[in-house]
């Protein structure tokens, strides 16, 4: 068999693991660019490595290790902006302590697997752009809007009724973007959904009333005007997942959760949790 015949295999009513893949031996030779190998207890050498809390969109099928880490967001005149916080020459790393009075430390290694590490973005010093710019290609509605334009909350505004046919309507309104960009070079790939369910988990509504007061007090922060983002790096092979964008989720009970079509693994957006993993060491930055 090629070496690459399972790595996008069809989708099928039954799951699909890549066989030979994810046993203990193997994850060891994943390498830098290999998300599960940094759920290993090893002491990270670099550039602002090492074991990391993390609030994370939960994984609740498949092979992927753990979820994908919520960036916080806040509005800025009209436009969506993901929050980045202050360097810490003490810590290494950009760094909110105790962010929004969670108890949580919101930190730039969260986005330190599968490659992003090394993205010029993520060093915790870098000058930035944090506003969420169109990335289109994922959704019909994206492509009338210019690529690299800011999304604005307006773009969202049928967020409430909006449907493709992929499982129910009115779930919620998903958008691709690249966050910490600059000029020609590239961000980091991000999704964003705009929900009605979003903004009961903020007010601890309903079943949300029986998250931890930690992650309530964090997503309260961190969520705005039904707003939640997250880094679009699926924690397994690093491939990119996303809400409402393949039709076949339905398969695996997703059509209306987060979907990576390479090795079906799904994750929830309304179900925050809070998670340890081993953050992977930035490379030296060229002086």
């Amino acid at each position: 068999m090629p070496l690459d015949e399972d790595k996008y295999p069809a989708e099928t009513g039954r799951r699909r693991f890549v066989k030979g893949v994810v046993g203990s031996a193997a994850l060891s030779s994943v390498g830098v660019g290999g998300a599960a190998a940094v759920s290993a207890t090893t002491d990270a050498a670099g550039e602002g490595g090492g074991t990391t809390n993390f609030v994370a969109v939960e994984n609740v099928d498949g092979p992927a290790p753990r979820g994908m880490p919520i960036i916080p967001i806040t509005i800025e005149g009209g436009e969506l902006t993901g929050v980045w916080p202050e360097f810490s020459e003490e810590e290494g790393v950009a760094i909110a302590q105790d962010f929004g009075g969670s108890g949580i430390d919101y930190s730039s290694a969260w986005f330190q697997y599968c490659g992003i590490q090394s993205s010029p973005g993520i060093y915790p010093q870098a000058e930035r752009t944090n506003t969420f710019l169109n990335s289109p290609g994922s959704f019909e509605w994206q492509s009338e809007i210019s690529a690299g334009e800011p999304l604005t909350v307006d773009m969202f505004d049928d967020y409430k009724e909006w449907g493709n046919g992929i499982g129910n309507a009115g779930v919620g309104k998903p958008a691709g973007a690249t966050w910490r960009s600059d000029g020609g070079e590239e961000g980091v790939p991000i999704q964003i959904i705009r929900s009605v369910e979003v903004e009961k988990m903020a007010n601890g509504e309903g079943k949300y009333s029986e998250l931890s007061g930690d992650i309530q007090s964090f997503i309260s922060e961190a969520t705005q005007n039904g707003f939640i983002a997250w880094l679009n790096k699926c924690t397994h092979f690093c491939c990119v997942p996303g809400f409402k964008t393949q039709a076949g989720s339905a398969n695996f009970g997703a059509a209306n959760m987060i979907y990576c079509q390479c090795h079906q693994s799904v994750y929830d957006p309304f179900s925050p949790v809070r998670k340890q993993f081993v953050a992977l060491p930035r490379p030296p930055q060229e002086e």
